[in-house]
């Protein structure tokens, strides 16, 4: 049984946390398209970003940054242009958002931290930015999170949100998140944000530990369509406004941390999955007998990746040998004499032997959401899980589309 539970309010859940967001005019649609996120005071920050060679220049701006000094009080996201690919002019410009930004909320520029979403080689539109960053500013409230949530999206078709509360001594402590995500999602990250908050005191080596593990097990265990984003970012701020003791070091209260923000990372992921683009259903790809999980979270990968799988899930065909081609492909060594691949209910293999089962059945269980496939690879301890959706004729629909 977990120590906490889940309450409202996304990323203003924590104390000490306002957010906003309003239609700045940078997506042709006129939805909420520029988000802010503020602490009351100066918080912890860590990040985790995109391996990509080709970055937006938000990205490296806050990795410098981060770098330099470990904290940081306010981020400002806009969604509709990606700012990557753009030269000398988007370096200015993720620097002049930091200065506005800090202008607008009497904050040093360095305590600004920088996100963008959308078309690839794109600027962004800085004077409908610089109009509206007053208006975002105004609008911030401790229930601003859902317009937050809102104004990050581009082809998501909902919001991403989730609040956990636990107890240290006799103090609630709270971690809240959003994320956008839905196509060029890709593990080592993914396309996507992710923004979250705290309210206890943390170490910064320990909160950048903490964050980087729990990425490993969320962001970086969850793919779409095989492409990497070069806008990737998960940033997160813990502000010790819950006045309970500073988190040091390794213990009870770390390891009760640690769990509430990785099950807030794996719920966002989770529901980034389920939203892939054109998606019907969510893929859960649970893996275990590897020598250790890293392992098994390659295996899990891989066949959460893979197109034939993916489009086989959505042609409702329990496919099996679709699976055991894909574990085979992973670059984890295995005996396939020890190969065990559970569909729901459904064995299908056993000891590297395909077992007689219930077509018609299994295939009516693909139809079901999640659909979770289980493998056995052999004796040892590692295990791992991934998740993916399937791959439908919306996906090839929407990406044909997407700047035309």
């Amino acid at each position: 049984m977990s120590h906490w539970q889940e309450i409202p309010g996304g990323v203003t859940a924590p104390r000490g946390y306002r957010a906003a967001g309003v239609a700045a005019g940078l997506k042709p649609s006129g939805a909420l398209d520029l988000a802010l996120i503020v602490s009351d005071v100066a918080a912890i920050a860590a990040g985790v970003f995109t391996t990509s060679q080709v970055r937006a220049a938000c990205v490296d701006y806050c990795r410098q940054r981060l770098h330099q000094k470990a904290n940081a009080q306010a981020i400002l996201c806009n969604a509709g242009q990606a700012n990557a690919a753009t030269g000398d002019v988007g370096k200015v410009d993720v620097l002049t958002q930091a200065r506005l930004t800090a202008a607008s909320l009497n904050i040093a520029p360095e305590a600004v931290l920088v996100a963008s979403t959308g078309v690839i080689g794109q600027p962004i539109a800085m004077d409908k930015l610089e109009t509206a960053l007053p208006h975002v500013v105004e609008q911030l409230s401790s229930q601003g999170s859902e317009q937050a949530a809102n104004a990050i999206l581009t082809t998501d078709l909902v919001t991403k949100s989730i609040a956990l509360e636990a107890h240290i001594g006799d103090r609630p402590v709270r971690i809240g998140g959003i994320a956008k995500g839905s196509g060029m999602i890709h593990p080592n990250m993914a396309t996507l944000l992710a923004f979250v908050t705290c309210d206890a005191a943390v170490s910064p080596h320990l909160w950048q530990q903490m964050i980087s593990h729990a990425a490993e097990q969320s962001f970086n265990q969850i793919t779409v369509d095989g492409d990497t984003s070069t806008n990737d970012m998960l940033l997160a701020l813990a502000n010790g406004q819950s006045r309970t003791p500073a988190i040091t070091e390794i213990g009870p209260e770390a390891k009760l941390l640690q769990a509430m923000l990785t099950q807030v990372c794996i719920h966002l992921a989770k529901a980034i999955a389920r939203d892939g683009e054109g998606a019907t259903c969510l893929i859960e790809v649970q893996v275990s007998g590897t020598p250790d999980n890293k392992a098994a979270r390659l295996i899990a990968r891989t066949i959460a990746g893979s197109m034939l799988f993916k489009s086989a899930i959505f042609g409702r065909d329990p496919n099996w040998g679709r699976i055991a081609a894909a574990a085979g492909r992973a670059g984890v060594p295995f005996q396939q004499e020890k190969l065990y691949i559970r569909l729901g209910d459904f064995v299908l293999m056993e000891n590297g032997t395909p077992q007689a089962f219930d077509r018609a059945a299994a295939s009516n269980y693909l139809q079901q959401d999640p659909v979770i496939v289980t493998l056995r690879v052999g004796d040892g301890s590692g295990q791992g899980t991934a998740w993916g959706c399937d791959l439908s004729y919306d996906y090839v629909k929407i990406n044909a589309e997407y700047t035309t």
